[in-house]
């Protein structure tokens, strides 16, 4: 007996290419230097990957000898392309050191 169906998610079935949902609120870590511009470049970042989300949900820790900054974003997630292509604007920017 053959079976059309994928077997235990492969790539044939896209709804198992991913353990997240889709959409669902994603939170990421960014650290970066502590200079000017770091909260407002990320929040800028995840505005344009994410039209919803709100600024106010940010989230900011200071490393503990001052240099770093963490900032935390939730966005809500939509697809494998848009976490993607953020993490990758993120990782892109001159004042982001790691994103996770």
């Amino acid at each position: 007996m053959t079976s059309s169906a994928p077997p235990n998610g492969s790539a044939a079935d896209p709804r198992k290419d991913s353990l997240i949902e889709y959409p669902s609120s994603f939170p990421i870590k960014v650290m970066g230097a502590k200079a000017p511009g770091l909260v407002e470049a990320v929040v800028e970042l995840a505005q344009r990957f994410d039209p919803s989300f709100d600024p106010a949900t940010v989230e900011l820790r200071d490393s503990r000898g001052g240099n770093y900054q963490g900032v935390t974003i939730t966005i809500t997630a939509t697809s494998r392309g848009q976490l993607d292509a953020l993490y990758q604007a993120l990782t892109g920017h001159p004042l982001v050191k790691v994103v996770l």
